[in-house]
């Protein structure tokens, strides 16, 4: 397509002509029309192409007209693009008559990301809600705006070819708004209509069944309270009516999911506003188009008015918060019902379409085979999934996005770097794991691959490494990992080094590295590292993760930490809180008196094997742990005995410390040993917990000042740190600050006191935002490259 020809320059103006070349994400997001536009507008003439590079176009014109797009290319840009940098350079003239779009440019390295996947837009909502249009109730519309990018590329640059779409030729409608740039399909890769794009189809024990009466039957079977596997952007979910108690319990039972929560897809904000705390902030993560999982604080008050829609009991049992998500694709939104439709399910359970530890299930045979004994059909459809990708999870803590997984609708956008790296691959811990692509001045955060004890997700781990490498062009020349000598990634990555470096990093160093890459720090200056998180090797052997580190890239010193007690069982104990209470216990000369709830959690037998193995120091790895207190002081005040999901316990502490009197202010105490390193003896906490049981203090009060007596520890080493060595700026970070409650109680007494508090806003405090942190520990350079 042509744009008109400018009128001839005349002697006065001779003609300018540059090469403008755009980086970041800037392809799949309408981003050459816009620069056909941008040019047509200003009287230029030339081309505009994707390359593996960027996009690049060539602008002839007036020296005015020529400096106006260049200096609006980058302002003025398509919503959902990025632009990480603009370059120009002057070229001869060469007379051209008009503006072009050229096809996409294959060959040499490849440096740009398409956009992430989308939420459903405004426009397309429109167009499947009209019975006019040709695309109504269209399970796959989408425009240059929104739909599918990073799960469907095949290569780059990105084309059409390039994608999973490559597989449906357009027809003659959808292919002329293809070619259309007025359009706002023009060059918009997933674009179809029912003429020529994927097809949905329903799989039941009666077989298959397609067309238009799919939906209306997947919307019947949820209603009668079957499980459906339905067939997402990034993987299947398993989808049931979210209020429907039965089917809950039964997908629950399935999964073999224990209480761990459940997330929840509603039609709007509006459906939950009885049910959830909807701030302005919330509401904008909710409704945008990266359209997380949000954790919502639950209302307490009166009970919801007549004819409200309410979960069932057990899709978030014990948890203070429900995950809430608004529909991102259009199979959602037919699912949830249109105006008009016909009754049917109002909200529904979306959980990941997985069997518990593995990865999300993507291909269509493996989805019929692994979840056949968890749903009873399955909507799926015919457009493949080339990348896995996981529903990212975000909360508000402060006001601000809190990201816990950092996954669909962020992935694969690139985290900027304060310095420079070498071409290096951080390949992250083994939970909820995270890797991370870096060169220059930009690291490429993998989506959420899981946990690393299964084979399948290994698998995913690699393939994913090899798509993410394909698409950014970066070629490690080394490889970071953890120092675990167990970690099932480190080993992976000795196993693939091919003759590459592999640096180790120590757990907790990489976690504050995190946090200090995220908010652009050159480490010049030390930093105080406040991380808590469950658990993390340690120098010297023993379970770290309650440290006060003094660090900056180059390494940390350990100023203070979370006194030993011993781990008993290692994982069993933490699967089995109350274990962890009777070891603190032990370790401040506290009796484990019968009249103690973690006493009576505990089978006799078990008892007795456990004062035995205690006394003799059998399998007690030695832990400094914040996770595991949490644990030991969830089951003590009988809150949380047996954890069926990671931070079960400490989860359910968070929720009965939201149910205390706000008058109350008592913060429990530690004992704080002053030599170096600080050892911050939790021996008087614990007394102070037995005590207020025993004087009839509820659970909610004891969590509440649990709490206050952590942040308040918090604020003690963090002063003792700044009167000894001068820093005054604290990164909070680790898995533990998931926690609101203790985030917040944290940051304020700091920020009053006059220190600058760091907290995770792009990657997540936990093992989700490791990688990270290695790339930089490990693989900076001096200079710029």
């Amino acid at each position: 397509m042509s744009a008109p020809a400018r009128p001839a320059a005349g002697p006065q103006d001779q003609p300018h002509r540059r090469r403008v070349v755009v980086r970041g994400v800037v392809q799949g997001v309408g981003f050459r029309p816009y620069v056909y536009g941008l040019a047509t507008e200003l009287a230029l003439t030339g081309h505009v192409t994707n390359t593996p590079e960027g996009v690049v176009a060539e602008v002839e014109g007036s020296a005015e007209a020529v400096a106006r797009f260049c200096d609006r290319i980058a302002l003025q840009a398509p919503p959902l693009a990025r632009v990480e940098s603009v370059r120009h350079q002057e070229m001869p003239a060469t007379g051209e008559g008009a503006f072009t779009i050229l096809a996409s440019r294959a060959g040499g390295p490849a440096r740009t990301l398409v956009s992430p996947d989308t939420a459903t837009c405004a426009d397309c909502l429109a167009e499947l809600a009209d019975p006019a249009d040709r695309r109504h109730r269209h399970p796959f519309v989408n425009c240059t705006h929104c739909g599918p990018r990073f799960t469907i590329v095949t290569g780059v640059p990105y084309d059409r070819a390039s994608t999973t779409m490559a597989r449906f030729p357009m027809c003659p409608d959808c292919a002329r708004e293809y070619g259309d740039p007025a359009d706002r399909r023009f060059h918009a890769q997933p674009v179809a209509c029912p003429a020529c794009g994927p097809r949905l189809r329903l799989v039941t024990a009666d077989g298959e069944q397609h067309g238009a009466d799919v939906i209306t039957e997947a919307r019947a079977l949820l209603a009668r309270g079957a499980v459906l596997a339905v067939k997402g952007l990034g993987g299947y979910h398993l989808a049931c009516d979210a209020t429907d108690e039965a089917a809950v319990t039964l997908l629950r039972r399935r999964k073999a999911r224990g209480d761990k929560p459940f997330a929840v897809m509603a039609r709007s904000a509006a459906e939950v506003g009885h049910l959830v705390r909807l701030g302005p902030e919330e509401r904008a993560l909710l409704e945008g188009a990266a359209r997380p999982v949000v954790l919502l604080r639950r209302r307490t008050g009166p009970p919801c008015p007549a004819g409200s829609v309410i979960p069932a009991g057990a899709v978030a049992p014990g948890s203070p918060d429900l995950g809430m998500m608004l529909p991102y694709t259009p199979v959602h939104h037919l699912l949830l019902g249109l105006p008009g439709d016909p009754g049917g399910p109002r909200l529904l359970v979306m959980t990941s379409g997985n069997l518990s530890g593995e990865p999300i299930v993507t291909d269509d045979a493996e989805a019929l085979e692994r979840l056949a004994h968890l749903a009873d059909a399955w909507l799926t459809h015919d457009r493949p999934i080339h990348v896995p990708c996981d529903d990212s999870v975000v909360r508000v803590c402060d006001g601000q996005p809190l990201v816990l997984r950092r996954s669909r609708g962020y992935a694969p956008l690139p985290v900027a770097l304060p310095l420079p790296v070498r071409p290096a691959l951080a390949v992250g811990g083994d939970l909820k794991n995270t890797f991370c692509l870096g060169d220059g001045r930009m690291a490429w955060l993998s989506a959420h691959i899981g946990d690393m004890d299964g084979v399948e997700t290994q698998q995913a781990f690699e393939g994913a490494v090899e798509q993410l490498e394909f698409i950014t062009g970066v070629r490690p020349a080394s490889l970071v990992a953890d120092r675990h000598p167990g970690y099932r990634s480190a080993r992976w990555a000795e196993r693939n080094a091919a003759g590459r470096t592999v640096a180790r990093v120590q757990h907790h160093h990489a976690h504050i590295a995190s946090a200090m890459a995220e908010h652009g720090l050159d480490g010049t200056r030390p930093v105080i590292g406040v991380a808590f998180d469950g658990t993390g090797y340690g120098d010297d052997g023993a379970v770290w993760g309650g440290e006060f580190l003094l660090a900056d890239y180059d390494g940390f010193r350990r100023f203070g930490h979370l006194a030993y007690v011993p781990l008993p069982g290692g994982d069993s104990a933490v699967r089995r809180p109350y274990r962890i209470a009777l070891a603190h216990l032990r370790a401040a000369g506290l009796p484990w008196s019968a009249d103690l709830a973690c006493t009576r959690a505990c089978p006799p037998d078990e008892l007795r094997l456990l004062e035995r193995q205690l006394e003799r120091e059998v399998n007690c790895v030695p832990t400094s742990s914040m996770g595991r207190l949490f644990d030991a002081v969830s089951s003590l005040a009988g809150v949380c005995h047996l954890a069926d999901y990671e931070a079960q316990a400490a989860v359910e502490l968070e929720a009965a410390a939201l149910r205390a009197p706000d008058a109350d202010t008592t913060a429990y105490p530690f004992d704080v040993r002053e030599d170096e390193p600080l050892r911050a003896d939790p021996a008087p906490l614990m007394a102070a917990v037995v005590a207020d049981l025993r004087a009839g203090a509820g659970a909610d009060v004891i969590a509440a000042r649990f709490h206050r007596g952590v942040a308040a520890l918090v604020h003690r080493m963090c002063r003792l740190a700044r009167e000894r060595h001068g820093l005054d700026t604290v990164t909070l970070t680790g898995g533990v600050f998931a926690n609101t409650v203790l985030s917040c109680a944290c940051s304020a007494a700091l920020r009053e006191d006059g220190f600058t508090v760091l907290r995770h806003r792009l990657v997540p405090p936990g093992d989700g935002g490791l990688a990270l942190g290695q790339l930089m520990v490990a693989a900076r350079t001096t200079t710029d490259d």
